[in-house]
């Protein structure tokens, strides 16, 4: 009875452990429940239409031609984010960051390096070079003047070649939106270009994204003159050097591209709006101007490599 007691026992146990096996197997076939992800754009896109709703009529003026909500969205710029804002002047871009990126984000504004301004001549007085030596302080004051109650912060201002390296890999995202031309056109001067594109690399986050909104020429317009002298360079050139830094482009749309401007030697981009430098004393030629309308313009998306 002993010995038969133990058998049943034993083929019990086996029974039971090959059950147990099957529940385990069988186990491994379920799907497992997976989070649904939740499509935000919409509501990015709404919060954009309230921001630029509520902005200065001068910068309304601009809105048709330079598209800063569909521009935005294709970069993914999204609030939270960290975006470094590259020369941004009066704050066009910046003051649709601040309440778009909100309290979790942050904004890094960039400018050129303080020994390429004197490359400009003109306007780049010995006064205009102190008052840049000063900038990161007195741009950050009036951007603070721009924020509301749950706008993002100024994480930092600083100048191409002298960035916080305490912020490198903080960034989400680096913006330079026609801002690149002159780096070009001093390129020779001084590596200014490869300088800021070292930088941007160095801020972003792996992965990171650069936004490319730039006046553009066609590629079989001639070489010198689109060095960036004139505003405009080539997307084959802008590419190259994207490359050469560390970057992959991953997208590119025609976003804000006007093939109404066919430029070509002997044109500059400051003769179209805004600017119509060339036909401020000719209504006949300013209208012309007006009638192509702002430059033609390549929106390019890179990744960090």
């Amino acid at each position: 009875m002993t010995l038969k007691r133990n058998v049943m026992i034993a083929l019990a146990s086996t029974a039971l452990g090959a059950a147990l096996i099957a529940c385990g197997n069988a186990s491994t076939d379920i799907e497992p429940v997976k989070a649904e992800t939740v499509d935000m754009s919409a509501a990015y896109a709404a919060k954009l239409d309230t921001i630029l709703a509520a902005g200065e009529d001068s910068a309304k003026a601009r809105y048709a031609a330079r598209n800063p909500k569909e521009t935005l969205m294709f970069f993914g710029i999204e609030p939270g984010m960290t975006v470094v804002d590259v020369l941004p002047g009066g704050g066009w871009y910046t003051k649709i960051l601040l309440p778009y990126l909100g309290p979790e984000g942050a904004v890094i504004a960039t400018d050129y390096s303080l020994d390429m301004w004197p490359e400009f001549g003109g306007f780049a007085t010995p006064e205009f070079i102190e008052n840049k030596k000063i900038w990161p302080a007195t741009w950050t004051a009036s951007a603070e003047e721009w924020r509301s109650e749950g706008d993002a912060p100024i994480a930092s201002a600083f100048a191409f070649g002298n960035r916080d390296t305490a912020l490198d890999g903080t960034a989400d995202a680096v913006l330079f939106v026609r801002a690149l031309h002159n780096l070009f056109r001093f390129q020779e001067e001084g590596d200014y270009l490869q300088v800021a594109l070292k930088d941007a690399h160095a801020l972003l986050k792996p992965g990171g994204i650069v936004g490319v909104v730039q006046h553009a020429a066609r590629e079989d317009r001639d070489d010198v003159w689109a060095k960036g002298n004139n505003g405009y360079v080539k997307k084959s050139a802008v590419v190259a050097a994207f490359e050469a830094a560390g970057f992959e482009l991953v997208e590119e749309s025609d976003i804000n591209a006007n093939p109404l401007d066919q430029a070509d030697v002997g044109d500059g981009v400051w003769r179209l709006p805004p600017t119509l430098g060339s036909s401020r004393d000719n209504p006949e030629l300013r209208a012309e101007m007006e009638a192509i309308g702002e430059s033609h313009r390549m929106t390019l998306k890179f990744k960090k490599l």
